[in-house]
């Protein structure tokens, strides 16, 4: 909010605020009267307003004349001058003769006058307005009784005098400026005067008081201002960005205002929200494949239809983007790249297909041209958006000559052209056609060589509003179109490199106004501010101690350049204008989308209104005998299971508490489609061995299942219910088992006749064949039955024939199965209502020798499966090489697959099961002793480690290691427990263990360029079986192959030359392997001159940061260092300025942490260097940012 300049010595001064704000803190300042004042009068306050301005006033001289308060203009021009940014709608004067001025009401108003069409009066308070001790005036809107309309409002800078009537010398002022509302109709001074000093019988060495004999004159002074943008002075309480702008703004996550701008700018350009829309999105495949691009088309609907501001969330959680993300400020010509680049990938095949490069895509010509023979090299490359220099360029069209500047290779630059040997040649960029959008991305952040670290440019750089791009295209380029371009969008940033805020002034359409978008505001703004405001560049000054010095909100340095500049200009082709910025009548959202958020609105709206309603309702979870049977793990049902597709799992109901048992079966008999008749619900309860089995048939049908869970129900477990299921008997009933105890004709037991309930028993079948354990159903069994007598109902359950032989264990808990003994009864066996017995089939030795012989991994009898489930992990295993080598299954996909494994499964037990699925899914049989497995780093899912064939080595050592020392696991995990790579290998895992794998970096373009290559090398080789490798992979001619040498590097240095005669099994794994080939002057080294080889390495600001590839260089004898830098430029293909920037340092010994000694041209560096020092190139290392950026960038 732009404030009216205050001067330092003005500032003990009176309060003001509005008349209603009683004990407000709000203080704002203004100009004290020209008479001197004692210091104790008044308070010095200083408002925040105050820290953003350093401008000094100068102090009046001894003969200036101050005004008469009777001369009204010359008070106006002396102390109420126009504020030059804004334009004077109406402005007038005002004065009130105050009479009997001790006799006044507590609050007295003045009469009402007039400027610019609104009625104004002076509000007084004689006796003060919650400070007693002084008198206080305010300026009010005058509507008396009648209130204003509710828009009403007015910019006004004013000034109040109040003055003698018989001495119009003395006098007091105050100036203050503000938006007039219905909120806030006065403003003004709660202490504009000392009372004591007012009255005083002298006022300031006057010899008359300034209050004399009950009267004064009060004048106000109003100059109310026009309000272009709407927005002038306001303070943006409940301010509607839409229904002042008809546009709503985007919400800031933390540090995402760069990412809003360039969204509202994409948003603005109809054309690309159209060709968003057309991206299909209509089915569940289509938006799984097009995350970024649905969300983007649900953010730019929101936009277009919500009256509130939209959040980002839903696009950046699209992206992949986590919390690091989300709280940094990225690039924006990064990220506007990368998003470019995906929604042109989703849009292939579809309407919007080539709309993106129609749209942003220009051409641009890369040429050498010689100057003394007809030859010309030329490349044309498409381009989305240009990078201009900003510092040393004053406009747009100086970085646009610099970017066309033509460099002269001539002396030792000259090109090599074909066909006519070294020539003077033109080398330079131009352009061959703009796009219809053209993006300028304004480098106002640099590397600082002198202070070593980016900093922000902030120089003045001025850009129009209507451009002319042809004086920058080809001669020959198609211009039969004009280049004249509008500018569309202004992108600022406002402070500096390491804090600060992003913005965009943008237009909604095509010759419209301006708007200024700022995170969830939107309001208009002026051209003035959305262009000129944002050249950069130094404060105007203030005509009398130079510059204006300005705070930065962001960093609170002082500086007096703007830290408020353009970084990104949008510019739309003059002739392109009506088919780029389109109306919203034209641009319209598929129609899936509308309906989809209305169903989420409405779905958001019953979710609200379950949680207001949810104390009358809970959740209950429902299993049945299907459950029972489609389930394959332990105990009776997976309660706990979050997969909503696993048929075991049982069904969770959101009911009334107060539904009855008889409502509550009726419910689940429609929903089921069952018969209310034949079904029945258990109460579920946990055992103390951590089971969950049935334990109470409900039978109380006007029970309420509120009543039935506290009752029953095992506490802090949820309410969960086995609906129990039976069929009609032959006369049409219900076959249910009797809940009370038969009468039996005998045993009787000290003359009482034994009764005994009936007990449910719940049966499972492993199949040792499937590998399976599956639910079979339930029985009733009598407590005195023996363990054998659960044959016959097995048998008829699973139709086999009598005499079947089995096995039978009871499933007591998941890692506690224990073998029945026929000859017991079920009640000396402990078997209760809800326990479950697991049977199989008897297998003889010869079956289980077959089984073994099929399937080594198979567990043969149902304990051992059991400790399978109860160990088992599920692993997904994926190809590490594609294309996979070896291996080429039949189905496409089929490669990358997810098996069960036990934890306690050794290595040959993982290799078999892999190679069983691979067998059975692929056109040729894979052998286990060729698979070889790697590990998955559990952040970036690359391979980690190969896992070693050990003995004792289980999955759980190689999968679920515990992290840290000693076992304790203060660690995180760096692999991922259920993932691993693997590969089909040529020979055999034991051959292959006699084979290393060699490393090698081909620098086939001297050390611009290295291509790595990995050759599987017997361990007992020697390097010149890794020439003839290496020449086979890269296709070495054979000629060239007694000039390659290879050497060893460490940490980004040379360490040792590597003699053909080098055993393979020597080579260190933490060693990187060069080779390239000899250069030709290093054929003709001279040993007996002193000519020697010497280690060079790349570092940046100390030797311990190096980078790069090192290499070795020829050192000539006696030879200056001017002259070695120039064989150097040849040897790195470092040239030109680039070279400049580069300094070279001795090394001592080649180590990290000493004093690099500095070279310079002069000096002769054989003399210098001794035989163990290294020659370092200091300069940055500019792979490191560019990696790190692309990463933290990355979309989804």
């Amino acid at each position: 909010m732009d404030q009216p300049r205050v001067s330092k010595r003005a500032r003990a001064t009176a309060d003001i605020r509005r008349a209603s704000q009683l004990g407000s803190d709000m203080l704002l300042d203004s100009d004290n009267m020209m008479t001197p004042t004692d210091d104790n009068d008044n308070v010095a306050i200083i408002s925040p307003d105050d820290a953003d301005s350093m401008i000094d006033d100068p102090e009046p001289t001894a003969e200036a004349t101050q005004p008469s308060a009777d001369d009204f203009e010359a008070m106006r021009d002396r102390f109420l001058p126009a504020l030059p940014e804004y334009e004077t709608e109406a402005e007038t004067f005002h004065t009130w003769d105050i009479q009997n001025w001790r006799n006044l009401p507590k609050r007295t108003h003045g009469p009402t006058f007039h400027c610019a069409g609104h009625p104004w009066r002076i509000l007084f308070f004689p006796a003060g307005n919650a400070a007693s001790e002084s008198v206080s005036f305010y300026l009010e809107q005058g509507f008396d009784e009648e209130k204003p309309p509710d828009d009403w409002y007015a910019c006004a800078q004013f000034m109040l005098v109040l003055h003698n009537p018989n001495d119009p010398s003395i006098y007091i002022h105050h100036e203050a400026h503000h938006r007039f509302t219905v909120d806030e109709g006065d403003w003004g001074f709660t202490r504009f005067a000392d009372k004591n000093r007012i009255f005083a019988a002298k006022f300031d060495g006057h010899d008359r008081p300034m209050i004399e004999n009950d009267c004064a004159r009060v004048t106000a002074y109003v100059r109310v201002l026009k309000d272009p943008t709407g927005v002038l002075w306001h303070n943006f309480v409940n301010y509607d960005s839409k229904k002042e702008t008809g546009m709503v703004g985007l919400r800031n996550q933390g540090a995402t205002c760069y990412l809003n701008s360039l969204l509202q700018s994409l948003y603005l350009t109809g054309a690309f929200r159209k060709a968003v829309y057309q991206i299909p999105t209509a089915t569940d495949q289509d938006r799984q494949n097009s995350t970024s691009a649905y969300a983007l088309q649900r953010l730019f609907y929101r936009l277009q239809a919500d009256q509130a501001a939209v959040s980002t969330q839903e696009l950046t959680h699209s992206f992949g983007w986590e919390s690091r993300q989300i709280f940094e400020q990225q690039d924006v010509q990064e990220l506007s790249r990368i998003l470019m680049e995906k929604l042109e990938a989703r849009m292939k095949g579809t309407e919007a297909e080539n709309a993106l490069p129609n749209m942003f895509v220009g051409k641009m010509k890369t040429y050498l041209k010689c100057i003394n023979v007809d030859y010309e090299s030329s490349r044309i490359e498409d381009f989305w958006d240009l990078q201009l220099n900003v510092s040393g360029c004053k406009s747009l069209d100086d970085s646009f000559r610099d970017y066309i500047q033509v460099e002269t290779l001539e002396g030792e630059n000259k090109y090599m052209a074909e066909g006519y040997g070294l020539q003077d040649a033109k080398k330079g960029v131009i352009f061959e056609s703009f796009p219809n959008v053209l993006h300028l991305q304004l480098k106002r952040f640099e590397y600082d060589f002198n202070r070593d670290a980016m900093m922000k440019v902030n120089d003045r750089y001025e850009f129009p509003e209507i451009w002319d791009a042809s004086p920058y295209l080809d001669e020959s380029a198609d211009k039969s179109e004009p280049y004249i371009y509008h500018l569309h969008g202004v992108l600022v940033h406002s402070g500096d490199l390491n804090a600060g805020h992003y913005y965009a002034f943008l237009k909604r359409d095509a010759n419209g106004q301006f708007y200024r978008f700022d995170d969830d505001r939107v309001t208009r703004s002026t051209k003035r501010e959305a262009i000129d405001d944002n050249f950069g560049g130094d404060y105007a000054p203030n005509g009398v101690n130079g510059n204006i010095k300005t705070q930065n909100p962001y960093t609170r340095q002082w500086s007096t350049k703007r830290s408020n500049n353009a970084y990104m200009l949008v510019y739309v082709r003059e002739s392109k204008l009506d088919n780029i910025i389109l109306p919203d009548s034209e641009v319209q959202p598929p129609e899936h989308l509308p309906t989809k958020l209305a169903e989420e609105r409405a779905a958001l709206e019953r979710r609200k209104k379950e949680r207001e309603e949810a104390h009358l309702y809970m959740n209950v979870q429902v299993a049945l005998e299907s459950n029972f049977k489609d389930f394959h793990g332990t105990d009776l049902i997976p309660w706990n299971t979050d997969d909503g597709d696993d048929p075991a799992a049982p069904k969770v109901y959101r009911l009334l508490k107060s539904m009855t048992v008889s409502d509550f079966t009726d419910f689940i008999a429609r929903d089921q489609e069952l018969d209310k008749e034949l079904i029945r619900p258990w109460i579920m309860v946990n055992r103390q061995n951590g089971t969950v089995r049935p334990d109470q048939a409900l039978t109380w049908q006007d029970m309420t299942l509120q009543e039935a869970a506290d009752k029953y129900s095992t506490r802090n477990s949820g309410f969960r219910v086995f609906m129990e299921e039976t069929e009609r008997g032959e006369d049409g009933q219900p076959n249910w088992v009797s809940s009370e105890p038969p009468t039996p004709a005998s045993p009787v037991v000290n003359g009482n006749v034994a009764q005994q309930k009936p007990i449910i028993v719940f049966l499972k079948h492993f199949d040792v064949d499937q590998q399976l354990l599956k639910g079979v159903g339930h029985i009733y069994m009598n407590p005195m039955d023996k363990g054998q007598d659960l044959a016959v109902p097995i048998l008829q359950l699973m139709n086999w024939e009598p005499g079947v032989s089995l096995e039978m264990y009871e499933e007591i808990k998941q890692n506690f199965i224990e073998p029945m003994k026929p000859k017991q009864t079920l009640l000396a066996s402990e078997i209760q209502d809800g326990d479950i017995v697991c049977f199989q089939r008897h297998l003889s030795d010869e079956e289980k020798a077959a089984m073994q012989q099929t399937n080594p991994t198979a567990s043969l009898v149902a304990p051992q499966f059991y400790d399978f489930l109860i160990n088992r992990i599920y692993v997904t295993f994926t190809p590490k090489f594609i294309p996979m080598q070896n291996y080429q299954p039949r189905t496409e996909g089929d490669e990358i697959f997810r098996i069960p494994l036990s934890k306690k499964d050794s290595y040959d037990a993982l290799a078999i099961k892999v190679a069983e699925y691979l067998s059975a899914a692929g056109a040729t049989p894979v052998d286990p002793s060729h698979l070889r497995f790697t590990t998955v780093h559990i952040q970036s899912g690359k391979p980690k480690s190969i896992v070693k064939r050990q003995a004792g080595a289980t999955m759980a050592n190689v999968l679920l290691a515990g992290s840290g020392y000693g076992g304790y696991g203060g660690y995180a995990p760096t692999q991922a427990p259920d993932h691993m790579f693997y590969e089909v290998l040529e020979m055999s895992l034991t051959d292959l263990e006699q084979r290393k794998t060699v490393r090698i970096n081909w620098l086939s373009e001297g050390i611009a360029k290295d291509e790595e290559y990995h050759l599987l090398m017997h361990k007992q080789s020697q390097f010149t079986d890794v020439l003839a490798a290496l020449a086979k992979k890269a296709a070495l001619p054979d000629e060239l192959l007694d000039q390659i040498r290879f050497y060893e590097a460490h940490a980004c240095k040379v360490y040792k030359l590597l003699p053909l005669s080098h055993g393979v099994v020597a080579l260190n794994d933490f060693m990187t392997i060069y080779a390239e080939r000899v250069s030709e002057e290093e054929k003709s080294m001279d040993f007996e001159k002193g000519d020697r080889l010497v280690s060079c390495f790349h570092f940046e600001k100390e030797p311990a940061k190096a980078h790069g590839i090192p290499f070795v260089f020829l050192l000539k004898e006696g030879e200056g260092f001017a002259e070695t830098k120039e064989r150097l430029s040849r040897r790195t293909g470092i040239k030109g300025k680039q070279l400049e920037k580069v300094r070279f340092a001795i090394v001592k010994g080649g180590q990290s942490y000493v004093r690099p000694v500095w070279v310079e041209d002069d000096d002769v560096l054989s003399e210098k260097l001794h035989p163990d020092d290294h020659l370092g190139l200091e300069h940055p290392n500019r792979n490191r940012s560019n990696a790190v950026r692309y990463e933290s960038l990355n979309i989804r």
